[in-house]
């Protein structure tokens, strides 16, 4: 995710685990970066998120639901975007 220089990672990571619920096993930054193809006043920050359901397989679709609001929530409490 593209983050403004203002917001941390600790901020992104706690809006991961509020979108993600009781499925969420693990999330943790593995990169952050800010440089050249990178907006100035933002970095690049790489999320690792490890879901596990303990009730069912997720399906392909449930788990791009997830993402999706992982992404949508991250966006909504940091005005982050999701790098392509």
């Amino acid at each position: 995710m593209a983050l403004p220089d203002a917001v941390s990672a600790a901020e992104a990571l706690d809006a991961v685990r509020a979108a993600a619920g009781e499925m969420l096993e693990d999330v943790s930054v593995f990169d952050v970066y800010e440089g050249k193809g990178i907006d100035p006043g933002k970095k690049s920050v790489a999320i690792a998120v490890t879901l596990q359901p303990r009730d069912k397989t997720m399906t392909d679709q449930e788990i791009e639901a997830v993402a999706a609001k992982i992404v949508a929530e991250v966006g909504k409490r940091t005005g982050g975007t999701l790098r392509a």
